[in-house]
């Protein structure tokens, strides 16, 4: 990564006309917000969601009051505007582990405002002529999104977590990353790394073996994906639909071109994050109907703002100590009942005369009653296939109550296993609890699995758990019916599952079960499935 931006002496004061300082600042401040805005937009998909985020802190009416405050006072532009950033962290880092785990979004976002009005370079991927292997204390979301995977080959982090939002991207751009990898920042400049983004494993200074095998097993997956396509079906036929995760329109066309058969996870914050009111029906209307066109069968999330994904006209409870336990998801709606019914209706006319079987879901879902109450406003708005998110244990424990309510279920692993474990998905420290291997989580898949297949519902899984090949296998075996993943992952997870029967992927499942960590369950797994090695994973 490129140097830190200096902090601004804490004595630094401006030259005596406060208002043409607070311009500067604020003029900085909507500057860093629109750069972000851009891009997310040159990005698109997830990345576009989590960019507009940032981009709502730089702009955040209350830290433009507290700028101008200590402007006010006598202080420069760009010590203003550091403190005012720390007066957000310091009470980011009180409100418990969840948000505590956004205060580096938020110095990102301070250190671009400082570096604009000190006229320094703002953090970033350094420049080079060859390709090379990043490696940082922690990647900003706003770097990922416009990495080029052609001199950015692979990058390693200290800090974050298997589902945070830097690895999602970067798995979605197609570059290797390994994020949590304590001892990283003790390589130097020029060593040559060999970087797993499968195994997680990095390689200082490889032998011309480990090398030459690591470009076998390349072949021989590049070989593997040329021979299988198609729809998802494992090697006797039983059919595993793959479909694509899309952020919006923008990924459709890269859906379509890693083959996905439908999509399984249509995230719509992308249409609200980063703006004071909420879109018009008409503009949503528009916006699904480009991506509804495009496929054959469309799951689509209603909002899931809240938490990390704030929303300016939907703020949540002033005495909110843990947002990621507050008002999030399908919660929001009861105090804001309007926005669910405008969305859902202008998903209605959006499907409206086009042959695509729509699906719509809504997240975070605890019980029965928060299930039968979101299936009727869907019915209300004439949509006819409502389902759930399982992201929340207690949903996947009484599973039978709920499907009886829903028309299918969608698994959510990434949350499912941050409330399970108790682990917020960003903190490094805790990316083993984030592992999608842990044999608890995999009992909360089989019982909304099974629940499911009792009651003749479908039951998917849209979380990063079905990118792995392996784990791919694993859940066909625990009994999901359909596999939803970042596009540039569905060749790889078509040829995993088509190199096993369904009963060797059964098989697996009961192994992994049996284990006592992830560990030991990905090893007693990747033994019943002998299809993996030709693969060369």
């Amino acid at each position: 990564m490129s140097g830190a931006v200096p902090e601004p002496p804490a004595d630094q004061r401006h030259a005596g006309d406060a208002h043409a300082e607070r311009a500067r600042a604020l003029a900085a401040l909507d500057a860093v917000g629109a750069d972000l805005e851009e891009r997310g937009a040159q990005a698109g998909g997830e990345a576009q969601d989590v960019l507009a985020a940032q981009a709502m802190m730089a702009r955040d009416p209350g830290l433009a009051g507290l700028v101008t405050d200590r402007i006010d006072d006598g202080l420069s532009a760009p010590r203003a505007v550091y403190e005012a950033f720390g007066v957000f962290r310091a009470a980011l880092s009180r409100a418990g582990e969840y948000m505590a785990a956004r205060v580096a979004d938020l110095d990102d976002v301070r250190d671009r405002a400082v570096a604009v009005l000190l006229g320094v370079g703002a953090p970033g991927v350094p420049d080079s002529d060859e390709p090379f292997v990043l490696v940082a204390r922690d990647l900003a979301p706003a770097d990922t999104a416009l990495l080029d995977p052609a001199k950015v080959l692979a990058f390693v982090t200290r800090d974050g977590g298997p589902t945070s939002h830097t690895a999602i991207l970067a798995r979605a751009m197609g570059v290797p990353a390994v994020v949590a990898c304590g001892d990283c920042m003790d390589l130097r400049d020029g060593t040559i790394v060999l970087v797993d983004g499968a195994s997680g494993e990095v390689r200082p200074d490889p032998t011309e073996q480990v090398i030459a095998d690591a470009h076998a097993a390349a072949g021989a997956r590049a070989a593997a994906l040329d021979v299988t396509t198609g729809p998802g079906a494992t090697a006797d036929g039983h059919r595993m639909p793959l479909l694509a995760n899309i952020g919006g329109p923008k990924d459709v066309e890269a859906a379509l071109a890693c083959g996905a058969e439908g999509v399984g996870l249509f995230r719509t914050e992308f249409l609200f994050l980063g703006r004071t009111t909420a879109p018009s029906e008409e503009e949503q209307e528009s916006a699904y109907r480009a991506v509804l066109e495009a496929f054959p069968s469309v799951v689509v999330r209603t909002l899931d703002a809240g938490a990390d994904k704030p929303l300016a006209f939907l703020p949540p409870p002033d005495d909110e100590p843990n947002p990621a336990l507050g008002e999030r998801g399908l919660r929001l709606f009861d105090s804001h009942p309007g926005v669910l019914t405008g969305q859902l209706r202008a998903l209605a006319r959006a499907a409206d005369g086009l042959d695509v079987e729509l699906h719509v879901m809504a997240p975070m879902v605890a019980d029965a009653a928060e299930t039968r109450s979101f299936v009727a406003a869907c019915r209300a708005a004439g949509l006819t296939r409502a389902g759930i998110m399982i992201e929340i244990p207690a949903a996947a424990l009484r599973a039978a109550d709920l499907a009886a309510e829903a028309d299918f279920f969608s698994l959510g692993t990434n949350d499912l296993a941050q409330y399970t474990f108790a682990a917020d998905r960003q903190i490094g420290g805790l990316a083993r609890f984030q592992d999608p291997w842990q044999p608890a989580l995999l009992d909360l898949v089989a019982l909304a699995a099974g629940a499911a297949t009792a009651a003749g519902k479908d039951c998917g899984v849209c979380g990063e758990a079905a990118g792995d090949p392996a784990l791919a296998c694993v859940l066909t075996g625990l009994g999901v019916t359909s596999l939803s993943m970042s596009a540039r992952s569905l060749p790889l997870v078509r040829a995993a599952v088509a190199a096993h029967t369904l009963d060797q992927c059964r098989r697996a499942a009961e192994a992994a079960r049996r284990a006592t960590d992830a560990d030991g369950a990905r090893t007693a797994a990747r033994a019943e499935l002998p299809g993996l090695e030709p693969l060369g994973l």
